[in-house]
């Protein structure tokens, strides 16, 4: 095993042979990551249970689709929306800048394991809660995301 630059053209012809024919293939360099850079959503634990609780039931986070979840600990629902105009912190290194509220469709009223649709969850998202839940955001600075990670505003 032989390690190649991005720009080495044996590195192109390596994998072109390993593709096969038919498949074209282009390298692309980056002083930056080209993942998850924008948007990427944010959205709380603590908006999952609100909501939950608004309609009287438990609402499974997948249903929203985020890039993260977070656990704010001891705030109320919705409260990522605080973010928005502001860079956050998630773990030591990975920068935020939260840019919206997140602008929700049909796609939450389906339970992620049956899909059977409950259109009030849009419902309350819509008359409640101004027709979003989480914020949008773009990656300021990548890094690592875990389990438990801190969440800091840092403006």
């Amino acid at each position: 095993m032989s390690v190649l630059a991005i720009g080495d053209p044996a590195l192109l012809r390596q994998l072109a042979e390993r593709a096969g024919d038919g498949h074209s293939l282009t390298l692309l360099r980056s002083e930056r990551a080209m993942t998850d850079c924008r948007p990427i959503s944010l959205f709380s634990l603590q908006t999952a249970r609100q909501l939950g609780g608004e309609l009287g039931s438990v609402l499974d986070k997948r249903r929203f689709r985020a890039n993260v979840y977070l656990d704010l600990e001891n705030v109320g629902g919705f409260s990522e929306n605080t973010f928005v105009g502001h860079k956050v912190r998630i773990g030591c290194k990975a920068v935020i800048s939260v840019l919206e509220r997140d602008p929700r469709c049909q796609m939450i009223t389906l339970d992620p394991d049956t899909a059977v649709t409950n259109p009030e969850v849009l419902r309350k998202v819509a008359r409640g809660h101004d027709g979003t839940a989480g914020v949008y955001g773009a990656v300021l600075a990548e890094g690592v995301i875990r389990v438990d990670d801190p969440v800091e505003v840092l403006d």
